[in-house]
C-alpha cells in the first residue's frame, strides 16, 4: 500500500456504515479523491472536526483495496466561520460543487488546487467582490479542464481581435464582425473585455477591475451556459442562492 501525505480540502461527506464516513477530497498531489475516515462518526474520534465540509489540512492517505484511506489530519484551517453567512457558506459549497463536477477523479492540477485554496481565502476574508472572485475561477476551472477560451482571436477566421460582441458556444471564442455568427450568444463589449481580463489575470489580480451589476449578471449567465454544456451535471447551490435573493 501506497502512504503519502499532501494538502487538502473536503469538499463533501457522507455517512458510511455505523461509524466511518467516505470523504471526498481535493488533494494538491492527486487531484479529487474519495477516502474513508474509520470511525470519524464516534464522539471521541480525531477525525470529527477534521472532516468537516471544507475543512483544509495536511492529510496522510494510503490506498486501499478500492478507497484511499485517511491516517492523520493536520488541519491548518477548518474555514467553518465560512458556515456562519449565507454569502460565504454559499460560494464556499459552490466552489466545491464545481470541483465535484468537472474533475475526473485523481485528475492532478497543482495549479487548479493553488486558485482554489486561494478563493478559500479570499471568500473567508471577504477581500473580494464574490461575484467576481467566482467567475475568475469558473474561467480556470473550464480552462484546467479542457474547456479553454480564447478571447484574443477570431475563433473562426483567426484574425486577431480586440473586442468583440459574440461568443461561439461550439468554439469557446470570440466571433470577428466579419465572419458568420451561427451557434452562439450575443453579448455586450463590456462583458466580453471583462471576461478577457478575468480570463488572463491571476485570481489575487482580478480585484483590479470594476464592473458594474449590468455586466456582472450577463458574465453570470453566460459562463453559466458554458458550464451547463461542458459537464454532465450541473451545479445548483449558486442557483438556488441567486432564487432566495430575489425573493
Amino acid at each position: 500500500m501506497s502512504i503519502f501525505k499532501t494538502k487538502a480540502i473536503v469538499l463533501k461527506t457522507q455517512d458510511y456504515k455505523e461509524n466511518d464516513k467516505l470523504v471526498w477530497l481535493f488533494t494538491e498531489k492527486i487531484g479529487k479523491v474519495c477516502a474513508i475516515a474509520k470511525g470519524a462518526k464516534k464522539n471521541k474520534s480525531k477525525f470529527m472536526s477534521s472532516t468537516q465540509v471544507f475543512c483544509f489540512g495536511e492529510y496522510v492517505l494510503f490506498r486501499g483495496k478500492s478507497l484511499y484511506n485517511i491516517n492523520e489530519i493536520d488541519i491548518i484551517d477548518s474555514f467553518q466561520n465560512l458556515l456562519k453567512d449565507m454569502d460565504t457558506i454559499t460560494y464556499g459549497s459552490y466552489f466545491c460543487e464545481l470541483i465535484l463536477i468537472a474533475l475526473e477523479q485523481e485528475e492532478s492540477n497543482r495549479e487548479l488546487f493553488k486558485d482554489f485554496i486561494k478563493s478559500f481565502y479570499f471568500i473567508k476574508n471577504k477581500a473580494m467582490d464574490l461575484e467576481i472572485l467566482a467567475r475568475t475561477f469558473e474561467l480556470k476551472l473550464l480552462n484546467a479542464s479542457g474547456y479553454g477560451f480564447d478571447f484574443q482571436k477570431c475563433c473562426i477566421c483567426g484574425k486577431k481581435i480586440n473586442k468583440s460582441n459574440y461568443l461561439s458556444i461550439q468554439y469557446y471564442g470570440g466571433v470577428c464582425s466579419e465572419c458568420t455568427r451561427s451557434n452562439g450568444l450575443n453579448i455586450s463589449y463590456g462583458a466580453y473585455a471583462v471576461l478577457k481580463f478575468l480570463y488572463k489575470t491571476s485570481i489575487e489580480n482580478a480585484h483590479i477591475i470594476s464592473v458594474s451589476n449590468e455586466v456582472k449578471g450577463e458574465i453570470y449567465k453566460v459562463l453559466d451556459m458554458f458550464i451547463s454544456q461542458s459537464y454532465s451535471k450541473k451545479p445548483k447551490s449558486l442557483e438556488i442562492f441567486n432564487y432566495l435573493k430575489k425573493e
